[in-house]
């Protein structure tokens, strides 16, 4: 079952994932794993990739999509995938069809008040990287490290005004790409506002279920 996972930041696309792969023993693909493995492992894509970044310009479509088919050649995906982080355009979706058949894309819908509670919640450890959560994991001593002591901090892209933009940006690049899975009869949506994380999981693998049936 070869699925994409569509979603705005902080939806919790990541939770969802990790136990999806584990459910289908399928591999989780994300596009910032390939292009760190590519320059990496300092591949002809790689060293190509990196020259736009180090120049500090975009990717062409052309060098992502020649990544993502390389990667999906290999023989770990012959069962399916969790494809995230791509397509991000009409165009890169029409890349896709022609050499992978996606079966399901899934959009995890959550309000925009919803995302920006969780995500200005977030707090870092400045030492160590730990993840805390004001509400749903907070440190045992307000604004130190449970692990090794350090500073937990917010980053400047976790505030609610930066939140607000990257929602903005999100939606714009990717509604059109809702529509293009919706039209194509191969789109699910999952709401993804509740806390409940077991109860959006089930919900989800019961209609993956549900869909590898009647397919």
């Amino acid at each position: 079952m070869n699925i994409i996972f569509l979603g705005a930041p902080g939806v919790g696309k990541g939770t969802y994932t990790s136990r999806v792969k584990e459910k289908y023993s399928i591999p989780h693909i994300s596009t910032g794993d390939i292009f760190r493995g590519n320059i990496k492992n300092n591949t002809l894509l790689g060293k190509e990739a990196k020259g736009y970044m180090d120049k500090g310009q975009l990717v062409p479509d052309e060098v992502t999509i020649n990544m993502v088919k390389d990667r999906l050649s290999q023989d770990d995906v012959k069962d399916g995938y969790i494809l995230d982080g791509f397509p991000r355009t009409i165009a890169q979706a029409e890349a896709l069809k022609e050499f992978s058949k996606v079966d399901i894309a899934v959009n995890f819908a959550a309000r925009d008040d919803v995302i920006i509670q969780r995500l200005s919640g977030r707090r870092i450890c400045r030492k160590c990287g730990a993840i805390f959560h004001v509400k749903n994991i907070p440190p045992k001593t307000e604004g130190v490290c449970d692990k090794c002591g350090g500073e937990i901090y917010q980053r400047d892209d976790d505030k609610p005004e930066a939140i607000k933009k990257r929602l903005e940006v999100y939606k714009k690049q990717t509604s059109p790409l809702i529509d293009y899975y919706k039209e194509g009869g191969n789109l699910i949506v999952v709401d993804a506002n509740s806390e409940d994380i077991d109860s959006i999981i089930k919900n989800l693998v019961e209609r993956l279920d549900s869909t590898r049936k009647s397919a």
